[in-house]
């Protein structure tokens, strides 16, 4: 599997980098379309809904996991 690929995003105006793997990108963008929201409007959702947790993952992994939980919820 290739390695993790770094992309900016902008959150509440901020830019920030997100490192994830191509499989996971192809993911997020297919969820963004799905959703017919923009990119950052997803990733801005997901970050709100990590910093609510008492011990935040960092947001690479809470897209993961909420991708990983998208797919399980669509079986």
């Amino acid at each position: 599997m290739p390695g993790p690929v770094k992309r900016s995003v902008m959150i509440a105006g901020h830019s920030t980098s997100i490192s994830l793997e191509p499989p996971f990108w192809d993911a997020l963008v297919a969820a963004a379309r799905a959703e017919d929201i923009p990119l950052n409007a997803l990733v801005a959702r997901i970050d709100a809904d990590r910093v609510l947790d008492p011990d935040p993952p960092n947001l690479a992994s809470a897209i993961r996991v909420w991708l990983f939980e998208r797919a399980c919820r669509s079986q």
